[in-house]
C-alpha cells in the first residue's frame, strides 16, 4: 500500500523530542520560543506566535482584531472549512467568493464585488500551497474607494484604518509569492503544521504577524500568546523564576498553546526544510508532471509561475472529461490497486453546515468545476521515484476502466 501523505519520522526527530521529554520542560517553554523566533527569521514575518493548531490561531488573530457580530470576513468558498469555522466562532459571517477559472485560489475581481462596508477581513487560502495574487488583494484593501467605506469597531481596526488581510496558508509553508516569502505578504498568515502538512509538529501551527510599523507587534504577541494560555498573564515558564509564582487573568482565553514537544518535532524539520524538504518535494511534483504529461486526460497542477513558487504541498491532478461520479469511480479504481489518495476539498457550500445556512454551490461554479474532477495524489518526503511510477500507472488504469465503461 502507498499511503498518502505520513510524516518524516526519523532518529534525528526521535533524539530531539527525547531530549526534551528528559529535559524536564515538555509544555510551552524554551523549544516554542526558539521555534517561534526561527519562523520569524525563516518567513521575514515581523514576529510568530505557535499555538496547538493553525486554526486557534486564526481564530485569535480574528478576535484580537476585534472582529465580531455583525462584521463580515470575505473568504473562498473552495477552502477546508476551518477558514469559515473561525469566522462563525467569532459571531461574524464569512462572505464566500468564488476561484478564479481554471484555478484553486480565490477571484479577486470577486472580492472586490463582495466587499461591503461591513468588511473587517479577507481571508485567502494559498490552496495547495501555491500563492493567491496577494498585489491584487493588497490593491483591493488599498484602494481609496474600499478605504473610504471602511467603518471600524475598535482601536485596531480604527489604527489600521482599513480591511485586514489575514492569509490561511496552512498549506503554504516556504512557498514565495514573486521571490518574497509567505508569512511577509499580508497583515497576518497563518500556517499549519499538522501531521499531513510539508513542515510537521504532529499538531501545531503558527500566525505570522507582518502589520504596518506603526503596529505594536510585541504587544500583539503578548496578547495572543497570553490568550492561548486562558488569559492567564504568565504562563509556567515565567512562573518557575524564583518568587513569581502570582499572576493575573485578564480576559476568559482559551487553551491552545503549542508545546516544547511539539516544537522539539518542529525545530528539526525547519533545520532541514529549505535543503532537504522543499527540493524533495519539488522533484517529485516534477516527476509526476513528467509522468502524467503524455495523457491528453491529466490536467497538471501548476507549481511555478515567474517568481513564485508553491510549497508543493499538495499533487492536485484534474481529469478532463470526468464528472463528480466519474471521479469517484476513479478513486475508487485506484484504491483497489493499494494506491491512497485524497480529494482536496469538498467546497464550503457542498457541506451540510454551511448548506443549512443558505450557501448555494451553484454560485460558485468555478469552485465546483475545480472539485468535480480533482484527486490528490501521494506526496511526501520518504516517496520514492519507483512509487511515482507505481501511482501514476494506478492512477492511468484507473481512468482507462472508468473512461471505457
Amino acid at each position: 500500500m502507498i499511503p498518502f501523505s505520513p510524516p518524516r519520522i526519523d532518529d534525528k526527530i526521535v533524539a530531539e523530542v527525547s531530549a526534551a521529554l528528559r529535559s524536564g520542560w515538555i509544555t510551552t517553554g524554551p523549544r516554542t520560543k526558539r521555534f517561534e523566533q526561527e519562523i520569524s527569521a525563516y518567513t521575514g514575518a515581523t514576529k510568530s506566535v505557535c499555538f496547538g493548531s493553525a486554526t486557534a490561531g486564526l481564530e485569535l488573530a480574528l478576535r484580537w482584531l476585534g472582529i465580531g457580530q455583525g462584521d463580515e470576513v470575505i473568504i473562498p468558498a473552495y477552502t477546508y472549512c476551518a477558514t469559515a469555522n473561525v469566522v462563525i466562532h467569532c459571531g461574524a459571517v464569512p462572505v464566500m467568493v468564488d476561484c478564479l477559472p481554471g484555478a484553486f485560489n480565490l477571484d479577486p475581481e470577486a472580492v472586490r464585488r463582495a466587499v461591503s462596508s461591513r468588511t473587517k477581513a479577507i481571508i485567502p487560502v494559498d490552496i495547495a500551497g501555491f500563492p493567491c495574487d496577494y498585489d491584487a488583494l493588497w490593491s483591493i484593501v488599498e484602494d481609496p474607494a474600499v478605504v473610504s467605506q471602511f467603518e471600524p469597531s475598535g482601536p485596531l481596526q480604527q489604527a489600521l484604518g482599513r480591511i485586514a488581510l489575514l492569509a490561511d496558508s496552512a498549506h503554504g509553508f516556504g512557498a514565495r509569492y514573486k521571490g518574497r516569502m509567505l508569512g511577509s505578504i499580508a497583515d497576518g498568515t497563518g500556517f499549519s503544521f499538522h501531521a499531513v502538512k510539508n513542515l510537521t509538529t504532529a499538531e501545531g501551527g503558527a500566525i505570522c504577524l507582518k502589520f504596518p510599523l506603526h503596529f505594536d507587534h510585541e504587544e500583539a504577541y503578548k496578547w495572543l500568546t497570553t490568550m492561548s494560555l486562558h488569559g492567564q498573564n504568565k504562563d509556567a515558564l515565567a512562573k518557575t523564576q524564583k518568587g513569581a509564582w502570582r499572576y493575573d487573568v485578564i480576559a476568559p482565553g482559551y487553551k491552545c498553546n503549542m508545546t516544547d514537544l511539539q516544537a522539539a518535532i518542529g525545530l528539526v524539520e525547519l533545520e532541514r526544510y529549505e535543503s532537504e524538504t522543499i527540493p524533495r518535494r519539488r522533484m517529485l511534483a516534477e516527476a509526476y508532471n513528467a509522468a502524467l504529461s503524455a495523457f491528453d486526460w491529466a490536467l497538471l497542477p501548476t507549481f511555478k509561475m515567474g517568481n513564485t513558487e508553491s510549497s508543493y504541498h499538495l499533487y492536485q491532478l484534474r481529469i478532463e472529461g470526468l464528472d463528480e461520479s466519474g471521479r469517484d469511480a476513479v478513486i475508487a479504481e485506484i484504491a483497489a490497486r493499494d494506491v491512497a489518495v485524497n480529494v482536496h476539498f469538498i467546497p464550503l457550500p457542498m457541506l451540510s453546515a454551511y448548506r443549512n445556512l443558505g450557501y448555494r454551490m451553484e454560485d460558485y461554479p468555478n469552485a465546483y468545476k475545480q472539485y468535480a474532477n480533482e484527486i490528490s495524489l501521494p506526496l511526501y518526503y520518504d516517496l520514492s521515484e519507483a512509487q511515482v511510477a507505481e501511482v501514476v500507472d494506478a492512477v492511468a488504469a484507473a481512468v482507462h476502466k472508468v473512461m471505457v465503461a
